[in-house]
């Protein structure tokens, strides 16, 4: 899932400076689960921008709230209460998907970000999320034990161990677990340690970010159906 974080309350009111009407929009995907971007967490920063608008002698500033589903998915965007060009400003409190595409769903909308996307994460515990993918576009799991030598190496070595690991730790911080370490103890476990000795060429990351826009994924068979091809 992807997990983000609010932004400072500093910045937010900086970023609303110039607006009188303003709509929070809560996103009913991975942002609520990771309790940042939800309905609760939207009537939560409505009302204390409110408090806030009315210290600093702007009590006439409108907060209104509401939430869809997802808003990376243009079927949800269809069930907003109120177009979003009818505010000064949109606050959106989706990850960076969400702000995109709504901005690009409403042209004449200000839709702005009221959170910073961090990472791909999985719950591992209550009220934790770590990351397990970058994103990078060229998967190597397959050769490294299901363990993400990109986000859980430092250094985002393709071939480990380095030589700043001790005792299973990074040199980074003796906190932080060594990535190729538990990839080594992954495939031990497993019985595989010649992936481990495995020497792979130098990563593709032109399938990460190729100078060529953003990227796309297209099933032309969907494209194809009576539902998509609405």
């Amino acid at each position: 899932m992807i997990v983000a974080d609010r932004k400072p309350m500093e910045e937010i009111l900086a970023m609303l400076a110039p607006y009188k009407r303003v709509l929070v929009l809560a996103c009913g995907g991975c942002v609520t689960v990771c309790v940042s971007g939800g309905e609760k967490q939207a009537d939560l920063l409505a009302s204390q921008l409110k408090l806030a608008a009315a210290a600093a002698g702007r009590a006439d500033v409108q907060f209104d709230v509401d939430c869809i589903t997802r808003q990376c998915d243009r079927e949800f965007a269809a069930m907003l209460k109120k177009p979003l060009d009818q505010y000064d400003a949109v606050l959106s409190i989706a990850c960076g998907v969400g702000v995109g595409f709504m901005s690009e769903l409403a042209p004449q909308a200000t839709v702005l970000p009221g959170l910073n996307t961090t990472s791909y994460d999985a719950s591992t515990a209550k009220g934790v999320w770590q990351e397990y993918c970058g994103g990078c576009g060229d998967c190597l799991l397959a050769e490294t034990g299901g363990i993400c030598p990109i986000v859980r190496c430092s250094k985002g070595l393709t071939n480990g161990t380095c030589g700043g690991t001790k005792t299973g730790k990074c040199e980074v911080s003796k906190d932080m677990d060594c990535g190729w370490y538990l990839i080594f103890k992954k495939l031990q476990a497993a019985g595989k340690l010649e992936l481990y000795t495995k020497v792979r060429p130098a990563k593709k990351w032109s399938k990460d970010r190729n100078g060529k826009g953003a990227r796309r994924l297209t099933h032309k068979e969907l494209m194809e159906t009576e539902e998509f091809s609405k």
